[in-house]
């Protein structure tokens, strides 16, 4: 009996071996894409992602890398008072608090994280040094704000008055209802309508040097618990990035994100040889098909790009736009594909 258990113990330690060897790795379905030579592009979520795309760009275009560029195009909404689902103006938690959610990562999945972040303006900056200056990936609420002073940011009140008077009209009924869209555009006419509820920046970005890159902030949910934090921060929910195949990110209702790990679902599929857009759509047939009930009544929509700059998205509901700039065309706004056309 002793001999077969050694026996089945050194078989199975054989066929663990044989799965890493290099012979196995090249096995496995990988996305058959590779990066032609001088493609160089930006996406990101939402219309405001072609403002963002303008200050990546300006990196990219002069040989710059993939991580500055997302970084500092993510940091263009952060900073925009008009903007009320990112950053600085974003609307607060249910008690008063704007608390800000962001994540960064890089081609070789080194990667970093902020949640809950009070009284620091430009959440994507600090995540990043998170990834650099710490052995952490992910720093919360007193401790990410204490960290970030100790790193030189500001601190200041990012309660603007145009979110403080919409939290005080919101008090009198206090009533919690997500919108679909935060903001849905008509295409024909180009003309926003404007909506009371969130929505988040995401930016993924392939430089000359081939390495990918990715950005994902927001001040979440308006009106949410205070506490609350979405896919946003959550590498591998809100945004993952595999040098070796391509790039996502995501917007919408964060938790049905965080429940089916998605921007990993996305990319995962693009490893299968799913194009971005494939890879989106499956990935939200995952969230509806895994908890129907709610999903089917919010918005949860992917944004990815391949190794090869290959972009594409999909979402539940119409009205997810998303931005495309590269040496061709600086502010292209592509409306996504949805499951339910209206």
């Amino acid at each position: 009996m002793n001999d077969r258990r050694r026996f089945l113990k050194s078989a199975a330690l054989g066929t663990a071996a044989a799965a890493l060897s290099p012979l196995a790795e090249a096995a496995r379905p990988v996305a058959k894409t590779r990066a032609p030579a001088g493609v160089v592009r930006v996406v990101s979520t939402w219309d405001f992602g072609i403002a963002a795309n303008q200050a990546a760009w300006a990196i990219l275009s002069q040989d710059g890398h993939s991580l500055d560029a997302v970084e500092a195009g993510a940091r263009v909404p952060e900073a925009d008072i008009r903007n009320h689902s990112v950053g600085l103006g974003g609307y607060p938690d249910r008690d008063g608090h704007v608390t800000l959610d962001a994540s960064i990562m890089d081609s070789d999945a080194n990667c970093g994280g902020v949640a809950c972040l009070e009284d620091i303006e430009h959440a994507v900056s600090v995540a990043r040094l998170v990834m650099e200056k710490t052995p952490h990936v992910l720093l919360v609420g007193d401790g990410a704000r204490q960290f970030a002073l100790s790193q030189g940011f500001k601190q200041r009140n990012l309660l603007t008055p145009a979110a403080d008077k919409a939290w005080h009209e919101w008090l009198k009924t206090s009533h919690y209802q997500p919108e679909i869209n935060s903001e849905v555009r008509d295409y024909g006419a180009g003309v926003p309508i404007d909506k009371d509820n969130h929505d988040t920046i995401g930016i993924l970005a392939l430089d000359a040097h081939g390495k990918l890159a990715g950005a994902c902030t927001t001040s979440g949910a308006a009106w949410k618990l205070h506490g609350r934090v979405g896919d946003s921060p959550i590498i591998g929910a809100g945004l993952y990035v595999d040098g070796e195949i391509g790039a996502a990110t995501s917007t919408g209702m964060g938790e049905e994100v965080i429940r089916n790990a998605g921007s990993f679902l996305v990319v995962e599929l693009m490893r299968q040889g799913r194009s971005p857009t494939e890879a989106c759509k499956e990935a939200v047939l995952r969230v509806l098909h895994k908890h129907p009930s709610t999903a089917c009544k919010t918005q949860v929509a992917f944004l990815a790009m391949n190794k090869a700059g290959e972009a594409g998205g999909y979402a539940i509901q119409r009205g997810f736009s998303y931005a495309v700039c590269d040496a061709k065309n600086q502010s292209a706004l592509i409306p996504s594909a949805s499951v339910f056309p209206a």
